[in-house]
C-alpha cells in the first residue's frame, strides 16, 4: 500500500475525490498527510473531518526559504512518502523535493498541456484564454512535476469539446469532472505499480 501526502491550498476537490477512490478500495494506497500553505482551506478540514495529518508549511512559519524548504524533506521523509499528488497547491515545489522525489510527484492541471501551461495558467486564467482564442477542444493532463511550471512528464490527458454557447463556469465543470476522472485513474496506476512512466495515455473521446 502506498503512502501519498497531498498538497493543497484551496477546498481539494481532487484530493476528496481521491481519498473517497481509496475508501473504495480501488486505489490500494492510504492517505498519511495533508502539506498546505492555508491553514484555513477547504483541504485543512477536510483533513480534520477525517482524521487525516496536516502540516502547515508557509512563509510566516518560515521566512527563510531553506528553512521553508527543509521542513518539507524532514516531513516528507518523517511519513515514509512513497507519492506525492499536487491538488491545488498555489506554491512551486522547491527543487530539493522535485530531486529526492523524481517521478513520485503528480500534479492535475485544467488544460492539454502542453498548450495553456507554465506560470500564471490556473484556475480560470485557462479557460478564459480557452475561449478568447476559441479551442475546438480544452480537457485536463495529469503530469509529473519537474523543476518547470507544466512541463514534466504527461501520465494522462483526456479532452473535451467546447461548444459555442460555453463560458468560463461551464468549461470549467466540464474540465474537473475529467480531472477527478484522469487523477484517479493515475494514481491508481502508480499505486498498483502498473504506471510507465515514459508512457503517455492520450484519451480522445
Amino acid at each position: 500500500m502506498k503512502r501519498i501526502v497531498v498538497f493543497a491550498s484551496g477546498s481539494g476537490s481532487n484530493y476528496q475525490k481521491i481519498k473517497a477512490s481509496i475508501d473504495n478500495k480501488y486505489i490500494n494506497g492510504k492517505i498519511v498527510l495533508l502539506i498546505s500553505n492555508n491553514p484555513n482551506c477547504g483541504a485543512v478540514e477536510f483533513s480534520k473531518l477525517h482524521n487525516i495529518d496536516y502540516e502547515i508549511i508557509n512563509d510566516y512559519r518560515f521566512p527563510i526559504e531553506k528553512d521553508k524548504n527543509k521542513q518539507y524533506e524532514l516531513v516528507l521523509n518523517s511519513y515514509k512518502t512513497d507519492l506525492i499528488l499536487l491538488a491545488g497547491f498555489m506554491k512551486k515545489i522547491p527543487c530539493n523535493i522535485v530531486d529526492i522525489y523524481k517521478n513520485k510527484i503528480m500534479n492535475i492541471h485544467p488544460s492539454l498541456l502542453p498548450k495553456y501551461g507554465g506560470k500564471g495558467f490556473f484556475g480560470i486564467n485557462v479557460h478564459k484564454k480557452v475561449i478568447e482564442n476559441k479551442e475546438e477542444y480544452t480537457g485536463a493532463t495529469v503530469h509529473f512535476v519537474n523543476n518547470n511550471y507544466d512541463e514534466g512528464q504527461i501520465i494522462i490527458q483526456r479532452r473535451v469539446k467546447v461548444d459555442p454557447s460555453d463560458t468560463v463556469d461551464s468549461i470549467s465543470s466540464k474540465v474537473l469532472e475529467i480531472e477527478h476522472l484522469i487523477y484517479t485513474i493515475a494514481v491508481e496506476k502508480f499505486c498498483s505499480d502498473n504506471l510507465s512512466i515514459n508512457e503517455s495515455i492520450i484519451i480522445n473521446e
